[in-house]
């Protein structure tokens, strides 16, 4: 398995070092928060029909699914691209059970028909 290739700390400059950790760390801490205390998470935005059938696929499961919602299409976009920043996930929605990413909900509906979740 190949792994994404993730920018060494070294290679930022120590003049911006600070500016890329904290680049929207609050939003991040609460995603890191839920998604350690919370059975299933569901982070999305509004009017993202994907997001409503992660949740019901979940649901459909029998597991208690905390959602997270950053804005929709034109806005929070920033806070979003934090959260993809952190967890590689390049979409939404992104969705966690027992702490692991497991995708979005196009995964989430062929683990469920694999029997893998």
């Amino acid at each position: 398995m190949e792994i994404r290739p993730v920018l060494d700390h070294a290679q930022i400059h120590p003049t911006i070092r600070t500016g890329v950790a904290q680049y929207h760390s609050k939003i991040v801490a609460q995603v890191i928060d839920t998604v350690s205390n919370n059975q299933a998470v569901v982070i999305g935005m509004s009017l993202n029909p994907a997001v409503k059938k992660a949740r019901q696929l979940l649901e459909g499961q029998g597991l208690k699914v905390t959602y997270l919602e950053f804005g929709g299409y034109g806005s929070m976009w920033h806070e979003r691209l934090a959260i993809k920043m952190w967890s590689g996930w390049p979409t939404y929605p992104q969705v966690f059970v027992n702490g692991m990413l497991v995708g979005g909900a196009s995964d989430v509906k062929s683990l469920i028909a694999n029997n893998a979740l």
